[in-house]
């Protein structure tokens, strides 16, 4: 990513755009901190807001017009917020101490202010804080005359005095009583003064001649509005400081007074709620009137991503943030990369482009993230290890296979159920696969594997590729037959990266076919229905799945968070490998959208959901339910090794079954039986142990003699790489070839002798 494209995708993240208020104010007061401070009850966070922008608060906050209301979202719901009387209510609370600023060094140039009203004030107060050499010519009897023509009730004179007084602390001179008439003052103060502000509230501009910035002669002030006034102050008290540093007085400051803002607010949800009402609107708010009028404030910000994506909210901001994070992560050569596991956490699932008002994708950003990484040999190599050596398992020939239909030679479909779905419930796979071939013209071969899904995600381009090609060249060998796919991952990514093969979603095919009626009365509704993240752009498959349900007569219940806007299960991405805990927090949030149980048509969004108690079922337990289940809804997740114990059983299965071909013997070391209590089981699923790992340990410590014998208890401490990862076993012989396990764990050391 280079500085050009993060500048680009920052921009797409609207998250600190300025809300409406502080947009449309002349000055940009930050109204919504101002809000949430008085909400607060932070009267003294409340001041610091409106000293950090607004000149001579104490003042304007008094007689603020207010402008920004007009632009405020709580329009619609129930009534803007009364801005301008809760800066009011802010400035007559007691100030909290501060230190007054000190007039700073002179710099050489100096500046004439002429007329002390709002504008020239904050023209005065802007510029003598720069450190020129600033005074200030009043036509009126004392400093802030001008703002004598307010209702002394809202404006008392000791406050206009107190102010000025502060003003007049920074300046070099004030000139009272000054006279602008048709005399020689005009053209002795411009001769005079490198530059020179005329306050059009006070002051005409007829004796000064052409008004003209280039020659130093600058004006300001003259709008019946307040906060105009002080902010053309403001403006020209900018104008004038690049005038004496001699650079350009125009250049980026496109930024500056009133403007639009591209924040989005959603208003959904929002409760009507009506302005506070004043017990004497003539005082204003009181202190307690202000609080209650202040929590009526929406705080708008965007962050629609952040809502409804645990993996956002998880890290503590917003798209912008992170992508500035994961450029600064892929820009360090040496030392640590604190990015790396924002980057692997992300579940790929596209939900923050969907609700995103500027389409901004953290999945596109993480993903060529993941693919940086790799190609640069920076990925940690356990971010992803687990899924990624579970997917060559089922691209092994102790899963994968690909065949014709029994007695055919051809096939004009292939029933590609995917793996994880023969990992969860690989006895329906045999019933679907008849069915599929009483129900579709033309022979039906059967194909099993993986589409290569963690290779992509995990950013390995070159290992996809090669799954890719292998696969292709597979089912160019089955005669380029049509693709039923009962995995809507699959689906997405042989769509996305192999547009040739045509694919058609397995429940697409069944909705148009008879239903079989085998588990539907297992199955009570109503069934809040869980779309996979993978089908978001894929509404036809979405209506399929709820023709059939329809066709079964079962009621169902919308989630809140479904279709185009569905939530990931916390497996997508391969966040389950990546950031375990995230996944879990993921796969909750998602389990508590609704206290019905879930209907499923992915095999692993329909486990993962079972993983935390949620009662759920896959579509296929209408169709095929499992042998002797009578809740399928309770049916627990299969664990890591029950998993590949699955698909390796489904394999042997079909191929003795329907093939009738005999299938290798397995290894030695499988032939040992472990017996383990509840706690170890669920810690090796913690901490991605499988059996086999185990089974491999315990095998060559019997075989070889190199291990560890405890004196008292006579347990067995074992190690043994496999791949990268040392696994260490503690057990104990339990009879023949069966051993009792009590503990395991993994890392990656190597153990040298």
């Amino acid at each position: 990513m280079d500085q050009q494209t993060l500048r680009d995708l920052e921009r797409r993240c609207i998250q600190e755009e300025p809300p409406p208020c502080r947009a449309a104010c002349p000055l940009h007061v930050d109204a919504r901190t101002l809000t949430g401070c008085i909400a607060a009850g932070d009267w003294a966070g409340a001041w610091r807001v409106l000293r950090r922008t607004m000149p001579l608060a104490p003042v304007l906050g008094r007689i603020c017009d207010a402008p920004c209301e007009t632009e405020c979202k709580r329009t619609g719901a129930g009534g803007a917020i009364r801005i301008g009387a809760l800066e009011r209510a802010c400035v007559q609370t007691p100030e909290p101490s501060a230190p007054r600023p000190l007039r700073p060094p002179d710099r050489d140039r100096s500046v004439a202010v002429c007329g002390s009203g709002l504008a020239g004030l904050t023209a005065a107060w802007d510029l003598a804080r720069k450190g020129w050499r600033v005074e200030i010519f009043e036509p009126g009897g004392h400093l802030g005359a001008p703002l004598s023509g307010f209702d002394t009730e809202l404006l008392p004179p000791q406050v206009v005095a107190a102010e000025a007084a502060a003003v007049g602390r920074l300046l070099r001179a004030v000139h009272l009583e000054a006279d602008f008439g048709p005399s020689s003052a005009p053209a002795d103060i411009r001769q005079r003064f490198d530059a020179v502000f005329l306050d059009l509230g006070v002051v005409a501009p007829g004796p000064w001649g052409t008004i003209d910035e280039t020659s130093g002669l600058f004006t300001g002030g003259k709008d019946d509005s307040p906060v105009i006034q002080a902010a053309q102050g403001r403006w020209a008290a900018t104008a004038i400081d690049r005038f004496l540093q001699e650079v350009s007085i125009t250049a980026g400051r496109e930024g500056e007074g009133p403007r639009g803002t591209r924040l989005f607010v959603n208003l959904d949800g929002v409760s009507l709620a009506q302005p506070v009402a004043m017990a004497d609107p003539q005082a204003g708010f009181s202190p307690e009137e202000a609080v209650r009028e202040a929590e009526r404030c929406l705080q708008c910000q965007c962050l629609e991503c952040v809502k409804v994506c645990a993996y956002l909210e998880h890290f503590k901001a917003y798209p912008r943030t992170y992508a500035r994070e994961i450029y600064n992560n892929a820009a360090i050569v040496m030392g640590a990369r604190q990015a790396n596991r924002l980057i692997n956490s992300c579940s790929l699932c596209g939900l923050c482009e969907e609700v995103c008002p500027e389409d901004f994708a953290m999945a596109e950003l993480c993903l060529k993230a993941r693919q940086h990484m790799v190609d640069r040999g920076r990925m940690p190599p356990s971010a992803h290890e687990f899924a990624l050596l579970d997917m060559e398992f089922s691209l092994s020939d102790r899963f994968a296979l690909a065949r014709h239909a029994p007695g055919s030679d051809r096939s004009t479909h292939l029933f590609f159920p995917g793996c994880q779905l023969c990992a969860s419930a690989p006895e329906q796979i045999r019933p679907v696969y008849d069915y599929l071939r009483r129900s579709l013209d033309g022979p039906v071969g059967l194909m099993l594997g993986c589409c290569g899904a963690p290779a992509h995600w995990a950013g390995r381009r070159a290992l996809y590729e090669g799954v890719r090609a292998d696969w292709q060249r597979q089912w160019e060998t089955m005669g380029r037959p049509e693709l039923i796919l009962a995995c809507a991952t699959c689906l997405d990514m042989f769509g996305e990266h192999l547009p040739e093969v045509p694919v058609r979603s397995l429940w697409q095919v069944m909705a148009d076919k008879p239903l079989p009626s085998a588990g539907a009365s297992l199955v009570a509704g109503p069934l809040a229905v869980h779309d996979p993240c993978t089908t978001r752009r894929l509404p036809a498959v979405q209506q399929a799945v709820r023709r059939i349900l329809a066709g079964y007569g079962m009621a169902t219940v919308e989630l809140d968070l479904g279709r185009e806007r569905t939530e990931c299960c916390g497996f997508g991405g391969l966040m389950q490998n990546a950031n375990p805990p995230l996944a879990a927090e993921t796969v909750q949030r998602r389990a508590q959208r609704s206290p019905h149980d879930y209907l499923a048509y992915c095999a692993m969004c329909r486990d993962n959901l079972a993983s935390t108690g949620k009662r759920a079922v896959h579509l296929l337990d209408l169709y095929f339910p499992p042998a002797g289940a009578t809740d399928p809804a309770a049916r627990p997740r299969p664990g890591w090794s029950r998993r590949r114990d699955h698909r390796e059983w489904l394999r042997r299965e079909l191929l003795e079954t329907l093939w009738h071909e005999e299938v290798d013997l397995m290894e030695d070391y499988r032939r040992l039986t472990l017996e383990m209590d509840a706690e170890v089981r669920e810690r090796l699923e913690s901490r991605r142990i499988l059996i086999e790992d185990l089974q491999q340990v315990i095998h060559q410590a019997e075989a070889t003699g190199q291990s560890l014998v405890h004196p008292d208890s006579g347990r067995i401490k074992a190690a043994r790489r496999l791949g990268r990862v040392t696994f260490w076993v503690e057990y104990a012989p339990a009879g023949e070839d069966r051993y009792a396990v009590f503990n395991a764990y993994s890392h990656r050391m190597e153990v040298v002798r």
